[in-house]
């Protein structure tokens, strides 16, 4: 087997990035090159809690990107002639390798705790598991949800095109074209919008945005719930709801 050390030597390799950027090094540096393009890119915010260093809040968890570039580059089709690419838009990141997913594993599996590890490159991947990059087989998607959703974002999309395999990191999944294409209404729409901006809504907010009475307004909210947008919580004076983030 191939150490570790050797590595550098044994691929070098490009990494596109957007449309204007391209990546060549060593398969061990293309990780932290394009984290440190993708710090370069996304925003982030500050939190003090007294400690004498401040806290960093990135917009999405930065560990389960670093993950997804790890299993983009250790799982990718070698023999094809595209590159693995990152694109950063306003609203999502993607990334994606060439190489579809191998007999014996599915997209529904990856989100599964348990599921086989069916590898492409096994020399890669044992480089990977030596220096520490991969922990145990099989666990990086499962660790990439889990990522999002304590970093309060939707589950990434797991997705095949273009004769290859993309992670989708999303900050919102609650665009008004995804509401409309789960058959929203307006009324329903602005209420979205409302708790997005608020954290909550209760059903009296509801009547108040939507001009509905109080059966209207619990006939709305409930079809929000039954299509997993709104969560509800608490009870009586206190009952509310709030958006659904994940699965």
């Amino acid at each position: 087997m191939q150490s570790a050390a050797h590595c550098g030597r044994f691929r070098r390799d490009k990494i596109q990035i957007i449309d204007d950027l391209m990546i060549e090094t060593d398969l061990i540096n293309q990780v932290d090159e394009v984290m440190k393009f993708v710090t370069r890119h996304i925003s982030v915010q500050y939190e003090f809690d007294g400690k004498p260093r401040r806290k960093e809040v990135w917009e999405y968890p930065l560990v389960a990107m670093r993950e997804a570039v790890i299993n983009a580059i250790v799982h990718r089709d070698y023999t094809a002639p595209s590159n693995v690419q990152v694109e950063i838009y306003d609203d999502r990141i993607e990334i994606w390798n060439p190489g579809r997913l191998l007999p014996g594993i599915t997209i529904e599996d990856l989100y599964k705790k348990e599921h086989r590890s069916v590898i492409r490159n096994k020399l890669l991947a044992q480089i990977f598991y030596d220096i520490g990059y991969i922990e145990k087989y099989g666990s990086g998607t499962i660790k990439i949800v889990d990522l999002c959703r304590r970093h309060g974002l939707p589950s990434p999309e797991f997705k095949e095109f273009f004769g290859g395999f993309s992670v989708i990191f999303r900050k919102d999944v609650y665009t008004e074209e995804y509401l409309r294409n789960l058959g929203l209404n307006e009324r329903q729409i602005k209420a979205v919008m409302y708790v997005k901006e608020r954290g909550k809504i209760t059903n009296k907010e509801y009547r108040e945005i939507t001009g509905l009475s109080d059966e209207g307004a619990r006939i709305d909210v409930n079809e929000l719930v039954k299509k997993g947008v709104l969560l509800s919580k608490g009870k009586g004076r206190n009952a509310h709801y709030v958006l659904k983030l994940g699965d």
